[in-house]
């Protein structure tokens, strides 16, 4: 893969740029006006990865659509949270303020970041993702992207992201360290009405949930351990979980494990 910027790049750019390259393990190439096209053909990488001045875009090929961060539905989902509205994942969760939550498969963090607004300034929210390339993207749009309401921003700040496989994170953490955990695991048979989605694919990681990374995630939630999935998976009863009432005509559904341990003092 080839880290680059854009043309005329500032100081900051160029930094990050290097450091990206560094920390993926990627090529570093200076843009010299060239396209991407050219570039790639240059540089022998059909992937790219180019530091612009508001946002990072990964590119699986010089001919194809980027992929950058943006809160998409997260943001309209927060945006009725905060008329009073009701959301299925803050309801079904029991999220609440103050509560950490560890999201296992961030992804685009699209659920992150309702759980950081619903769990609020003195909550934590926790974001894993394995893969190099989809954490990178982004822990940088988290860090850097403005929306036009400034609690919903400050949500996107307090996301801590971290780049992990959640089982071998689970497994490092004690007895009740989190009040809810999450997963949202790549569904196995996709949601094709979800466009946000299509290029995360070959980004995120495919692998399915194990019932080991379930059993961790009991003994590290305090209150639940949720799943989203498709609506009629057989991952919920595969894993565990008791699937939770929806709406029939819905693509995803969610199922819970209550655990109901006490507070720490």
């Amino acid at each position: 893969m080839i880290v680059t910027t854009t043309d005329q790049p500032s100081a900051a750019m160029l930094e990050s740029a290097a450091r990206l390259a560094v920390e993926l393990g990627a090529r570093l190439e200076p843009r010299r006006r060239r396209t991407l096209g050219q570039l790639a053909a240059q540089a022998g990488s059909r992937e790219l990865l180019v530091v612009t001045s508001t946002q990072l875009r990964y590119y699986g090929g010089p001919e194809e659509p980027p992929f950058y961060f943006h809160p998409s539905m997260a943001y309209v989902r927060v945006k009725r949270l905060r008329k009073g509205e009701a959301d299925p994942l803050v309801e079904l969760s029991g999220v609440r303020p103050g509560d950490r939550v560890l999201d296992c498969t961030a992804g685009l963090a699209g659920d992150s970041i309702v759980f950081a607004y619903a769990a609020g300034p003195d909550g934590e929210v926790m974001a894993l993702e394995s893969e190099p390339v989809l954490h990178a993207v982004v822990r940088d749009g988290l860090r850097t992207y403005e929306t036009e309401l400034p609690d919903v921003t400050a949500s996107l700040r307090r996301i801590r992201a971290v780049r992990a496989d959640h089982a071998e994170y689970l497994r490092s953490l004690p007895d009740g360290s989190f009040d809810i955990v999450y997963f949202d695991p790549m569904f196995r048979d996709p949601v094709h009405e979800s466009s946000s989605i299509g290029p995360l694919r070959g980004l995120a990681n495919a692998e399915p949930l194990s019932p080991e990374a379930v059993r961790e995630a009991v003994r590290v939630a305090r209150r639940a351990v949720v799943l989203k999935e498709t609506n009629h998976s057989p991952e919920f009863d595969r894993l565990g979980f008791v699937r939770c009432p929806g709406k029939k005509t819905s693509a995803v559904g969610y199922g819970v494990i209550a655990i109901g341990k006490p507070d720490p003092a």
